[in-house]
């Protein structure tokens, strides 16, 4: 989702409805779009971050859902590159399935998998998990990011811990390292709308697992 919004639009936004200190006052959040109508959505700092942290793990023949926006900017050597999406109506899918049910995609097929928060969009987890394990080549990487906190929208149904992510990913993969990326400050800030352009990156990049904002992991097919 980018919304209508100009990059002029945002500021102008963020110009008459500041954010600091209103945002401790308000019942309602300064925004109803995760922060796109005013800049870049908080989390996306972190999802970036973690994706750059792997980046050489972005090679080979690489899946990513919805679009090829992150296998483009992070690009370490990709040979061929895969969309997929459950929605036939998506021009840029390559692949249409739906990752909660195995029939229908590619064994073996992929070097790295990139998805980026779309698990909590699935009810059924586990099979969602097998999924992405049947479609990566032996030595292939599952790149995954999912919301420990996050305004709640129609079709989402989970929230991850370092422990919930780190236990469901190692029923399938072998070998799995989990992050925790946020802090008490940025969590509130993103539940209230603020956009990343809003918050000094010096208080984003300062992490404490008991206050995540996302959870990630990189998990490799052994």
């Amino acid at each position: 989702m980018t919304g209508p919004w100009t990059e002029s639009d945002r500021r102008w936004r963020r110009l008459l409805r500041p954010a600091w200190p209103a945002f401790l006052r308000r019942a309602r959040p300064l925004s109803d779009f995760w922060g796109f109508d005013r800049g870049t959505p908080l989390d996306r700092h972190y999802i970036e971050a973690f994706l750059a942290q792997h980046r050489e793990d972005i090679r080979g023949r690489v899946l990513e859902v919805h679009d090829s926006g992150y296998t483009d900017r992070f690009d370490s050597g990709v040979e061929k590159r895969d969309v997929l999406d459950i929605d036939p109506a998506n021009p840029r899918a390559t692949i249409v399935a739906d990752l909660s049910k195995i029939n229908g995609l590619p064994a073996r097929a992929f070097d790295c998998f990139i998805l980026t928060q779309t698990l909590h969009l699935i009810y059924d987890l586990p099979a969602a998990v097998r999924s992405c394990h049947h479609l990566l080549r032996p030595g292939g990487v599952l790149l995954v990011t999912g919301p420990a906190v996050s305004r709640v929208r129609s079709g989402d149904f989970w929230r991850f811990t370092p422990a919930s992510l780190g236990r469901l990913l190692g029923e399938s993969f072998g070998q799995v390292t989990v992050h925790a990326y946020g802090n008490v400050l940025a969590a509130t800030a993103f539940l209230s709308g603020m956009a990343k352009e809003e918050v000094p990156s010096r208080l984003l990049d300062k992490h404490d697992e008991h206050f995540p904002v996302i959870v990630a992991a990189r998990a490799v097919k052994t």
